[in-house]
């Protein structure tokens, strides 16, 4: 019996193949052909049982027979906003990492100490939906493009301007008597709430931007004893977000 092979085609129902990647996939790696069944998922909840009406060396058109949607694995929105490392390679391990796991929103920042002030989201979007598909989520988290801390935090308070409300935390590695004082996230996370996670570069950030954050309603978090790499705070600031609102 063949495995069933799952493909993101985002307008699934207004279409009849799939888009060229993943028809280059389906019939050059997979060998799909004409009868052959497969799940198309659309990155915002639905699945779709459908079967290879055509095949030929560059396309491959479908027929959906079933349509599947999904129940959410968590309620509120989960937002990851980090510093890419210097060494592109443990950004996208991460981005394909926190995927599997499940959330819903990653911004890259740019912050005074960045060691990485640019990022192509295009290769980061191919791992985001690789990842999607290998652990069957229903939803693909947006990706935004990399922005100025500073303006990402005005970004932020617009939204909450215009009725988003969130849980909005900072992790940094600052003990200054002039700080608030830091909880662990896992005990900070409120069930059910929007979350927005920060992260900042292998630097950390700046003392300038955590006092920024903390004036603009983030609170500081830790996220236990030991010392993390950015991006293994980062997957750690996912995990908790989701295993709060399993």
């Amino acid at each position: 019996m063949k495995e069933v092979r799952y493909f993101y085609v985002p307008d699934a129902l207004s279409m009849n193949e799939l888009p060229d990647e993943e028809a280059q996939h389906a019939v050059r790696v997979l060998r799909m052909q004409m009868g052959d069944e497969m799940v198309l998922m659309d990155g915002s909840g639905t699945f779709y049982r459908a079967v290879v009406t055509e095949a030929t060396k560059k396309r491959c058109l479908y027929r959906i027979e079933e349509k599947f949607p999904q129940e959410r694995q968590w309620l509120p929105h989960l937002h990851l906003a980090m510093a890419p490392t210097k060494n592109l390679d443990r950004t996208e391990w991460f981005v394909e990492k926190a995927t599997e796991i499940g959330f819903d929103e990653l911004t890259f920042l740019k912050c005074r100490w960045s060691e990485r002030t640019a990022i192509k989201t295009e290769r980061m979007e191919k791992i985001l939906v690789s990842a999607m598909k290998q652990s069957h989520k229903a939803w693909k988290p947006v990706l935004n493009e990399m922005t100025d801390f500073k303006i990402f935090l005005q970004e932020i308070e617009e939204r909450e301007k215009n009725g988003e409300k969130m849980q909005k935390f900072i992790c940094h590695c600052y003990e200054e008597e002039n700080l608030d004082e830091k909880v662990v996230l896992k005990d900070a996370i409120m069930k059910g709430k929007d979350v927005l996670v920060l992260v900042g570069p292998e630097g950390d950030f700046s003392i300038d931007e955590v006092k920024l954050a903390l004036s603009r309603g983030f609170q500081s978090v830790s996220l236990g004893k030991s010392r993390l790499r950015t991006e293994t705070a980062a997957l750690v600031g996912v995990h908790l977000m989701n295993l709060a609102n399993q």
